[in-house]
């Protein structure tokens, strides 16, 4: 006779958790020979050869080193610590080879694979419960995966052939205007500590003022009445160090636009198609978007202006997960999952409306809002400094929403 151990549920989401994450990984890199995986295509992003070596001993770090007693470091000490090596400085690494990051990857996630299966998820160590590391190390592949395509999008030639996989129909409404928000006590953040980072909790009451907001995100339509009202040359419209960043870049237009005689045409990856008025408008920085809020007699939202325009029903006084209600989002609810490689017609997802009646607060396009990055009142540090702390500060600005290339999870 023999017997049978049957997993705990848990455990079984989580090693799907884990192996989604890396078929994600590899998939966007299949298109690549080794030689554009080492390459820097671009000071801000290191070679996504770098990426993957990293994405392996963040994992190793906490679900193998840092689950065996006190936790040693937050980012490992070597060639694949961040701090050490800078986004700037990666393309001058003696990078191992593709074959060998990837022999890596894989031995690593088995050893994993093996404690996972021996691990009491109802452990009091945070780091354990609920499946908390786990969901941090799946979030952090994630993560890269974003980074990967923000370096691929960086080439300037031999344009990345994304693997598509999604197209868009004709969307099935045309959102516009603006919406109020009556104001008055709401709550902010989270508690939730299975998934949440440190910097989203916890949840606490913010009080606000009236205010009224775009129903969508900004359109390509409505930026491009802001370039052809000469918003790029009219030095009212930025602050001070805004119109330092548009005199040194010599900046026209969004990146990645390009004039092709009288006629504007936008790339994504490898492709390359006319200006669509209808979709949010994509790679602008702070500076950008804050010039086109003072044109059009606007201002950009605080980040508990836009959550609670995202989240907040006044009608009732309580706070939704999404902007839809408290399921998780499908790809019938938004533009996430990477695997458009662009961003929707306004529109495309009638679901993805907020309480108040806000489009698209999730998906398309990351939302720059008027907030330095800082701690939330009761915040703790939690796994370690550099996942958040040490970000704190005038030097980031807080995006909010998420884009086309974020996954769901």
């Amino acid at each position: 006779m023999t017997q049978q151990t049957l997993l705990d549920p848990r455990t079984v989401r989580i090693a799907e958790m884990l192996a989604d994450a890396r078929e994600r990984t590899l998939l966007l890199i299949a298109p690549l020979p080794e030689a554009e995986l080492r390459a820097q295509h671009n000071p801000l992003m290191g070679p996504i050869l770098w990426d993957l070596g990293h994405i392996s001993h963040f994992e190793e770090l906490w679900l193998l080193r840092n689950l065996e007693g006190p936790v040693e470091f937050g980012e490992m000490p070597g060639m694949f610590n961040p701090f050490e090596h800078p986004r700037r400085v990666r393309g001058q690494l003696q990078l191992p080879t593709l074959a060998e990051t990837l022999e890596v990857m894989a031995d690593v996630r088995r050893r994993v694979m093996a404690k996972l299966a021996v691990l009491e998820l109802d452990s009091a160590d945070p780091l354990l419960r609920d499946g908390y590391v786990f969901h941090m190390v799946a979030q952090h592949e994630y993560q890269h995966n974003e980074t990967m395509l923000q370096a691929l999008q960086l080439k300037t030639e031999g344009w990345y052939r994304a693997p598509r996989a999604r197209a868009f129909g004709e969307p099935a409404w045309t959102p516009s205007g603006m919406v109020r928000f009556p104001g008055g006590e709401v709550e902010n953040g989270t508690d939730d500590r299975s998934a949440a980072y440190d910097n989203e909790r916890p949840r606490h009451a913010v009080r606000l003022a009236p205010f009224d907001i775009d129903v969508t995100p900004v359109t390509n339509g409505a930026y491009l009445e802001f370039m052809d009202a000469g918003g790029y040359r009219e030095r009212r419209w930025w602050s001070d160090e805004g119109w330092g960043w548009a005199q040194e870049t010599g900046a026209e237009s969004p990146q990645f636009w390009e004039r092709d005689g009288g006629e504007w045409r936008v790339r994504s990856m490898d492709r390359v198609e006319p200006l669509d008025p209808r979709r949010p408008v994509c790679h602008v920085c702070c500076h950008e978007a804050e010039a086109f809020a003072r044109w059009a007699g606007k201002r950009l939202p605080t980040e508990h202006e836009w959550e609670a325009a995202a989240s907040w029903d006044p009608a009732t006084g309580t706070k939704r997960a999404y902007p839809w209600g408290d399921e998780a989002p499908t790809a019938e609810d938004a533009n996430l999952d990477q695997l458009a490689f662009a961003t929707a017609p306004v529109g495309t997802f009638p679901r993805n409306v907020s309480p108040i009646g806000c489009y698209g607060m999730i998906g398309d396009v990351w939302e720059w809002t008027a907030s330095d990055f800082r701690a939330w009142p009761g915040y703790q540090t939690f796994p370690y400094p550099e996942y958040s702390e040490v970000f704190f500060g005038s030097e980031y600005r807080v995006l909010r929403g998420g884009s086309w290339a974020t996954r769901p999870g």
